[in-house]
């Protein structure tokens, strides 16, 4: 999928948000109070909370949208599709990546043409990037700066997170082959001092003063800047496009629909991309904490994608991630990260 920005002035920006760590779920209505109007339960990973914030407001300020109440619930990727398949209340659906929102389609929750739209049930797009302290003391600027001696680097867990393994991939990708990436990704471990449940938990961790480097989705990255927080990032020149899928559940109202179109339109994209987010469709947007504000979104000398580097998710997460024979598991448990 070609990624689409047009980055030109715009007029002013959303505010600041507060970052809040969000290892489990957080329920809450978001606005409304017609309790006769539409409820629905949206069910997300742990980086959409703040930009959803501003979406369920927008949508509620449409026609479509008057009489809808939001009941959000944020964690860990995998742990919040493992919950909308044990039974989670949840008509929309928006996860990091592909294998947790196959999980709910093979529980029956979300119909199987879920990804026949045009964005292929693509929601919202990122890349990886190198999170690094003000100033980038450790002159961090590449794949092979995070496994020099004295660099503490965090990740999220594979188990639970979807990040984790965005960030994994991209670095057994940017090796060259399967086995030069194993290589890495060993010695990147060994440099690895923590592995937080989700996106966010590393955020907060990195942001209390741990580790040196922290691997996250480039739009992480930009919120915390907007936040005030004393980081910068650093887009390295291989990468991995990072695409994050969603859909509405099969027992869901036509308010779920209407707003999940209301989040690929242009509107809904340009909020996305105004906190960090690389938009699906063109958009004029200058985004604040953005490296370049009016550039916000350049384009890496390399972008990966799992599907033409790895096959697909299906045959990279059973490869790489399966809980008893993926090299992943084996390579954590070889360095003591299991």
């Amino acid at each position: 999928m070609n990624i689409k920005t047009r980055a030109a002035l715009a007029g002013s920006l959303v505010g600041v948000l507060a970052l809040s760590a969000c290892g489990g779920s957080s329920d809450a209505s978001s606005g409304g109070d017609d309790s006769s109007g539409d409820q629905l339960d949206v069910v997300g990973f742990s980086v959409l909370e703040a930009s959803n914030e501003e979406q369920f407001a927008n949508f509620q300020g449409t026609d479509e949208g008057a009489d809808v109440e939001f009941l959000p619930s944020y964690g860990a990727s995998g742990d919040q599709s493992r919950a909308v398949e044990a039974g989670k209340a949840a008509d929309i659906v928006h996860f990091s990546l592909e294998p947790d929102l196959q999980r709910v389609v093979d529980s029956g929750a979300v119909a199987d043409d879920w990804n026949a739209g045009e964005t292929k049930g693509i929601w919202t797009q990122s890349v990886v990037v190198f999170v690094v302290r003000e100033g980038n003391p450790k002159g961090i600027e590449d794949w092979d700066d995070l496994t020099q001696d004295g660099v503490e680097v965090i990740t999220p867990n594979p188990a639970s997170s979807g990040s984790a393994k965005w960030n994994i991939l991209a670095a057994i990708g940017q090796a060259g082959d399967e086995k030069a990436g194993e290589a890495y990704l060993t010695d990147l471990l060994n440099n690895t001092v923590a592995l937080p449940e989700s996106a966010r938990d590393a955020t907060t961790l990195f942001d209390s003063g741990t580790g040196d480097v922290l691997l996250s989705y480039e739009n992480e990255a930009i919120l915390a800047k907007q936040n005030g927080a004393p980081i910068e990032y650093v887009l390295p020149d291989t990468t991995l496009l990072i695409e994050n899928p969603g859909a509405v559940t099969k027992e869901a109202s036509e308010s779920a629909q209407a707003f999940a179109d209301y989040l690929l339109s242009e509107e809904g994209q340009t909020t996305y991309a105004e906190y960090g987010f690389r938009p699906l469709v063109d958009v004029d947007v200058e985004v604040e904490g953005a490296t370049d504000s009016s550039n916000p979104f350049p384009e890496p000398g390399t972008l990966l994608t799992v599907g033409e580097y790895f096959n697909g998710w299906g045959e990279a997460n059973d490869l790489y991630f399966d809980e008893e024979s993926g090299i992943v598991t084996g390579l954590l448990a070889e360095t003591n990260k299991g």
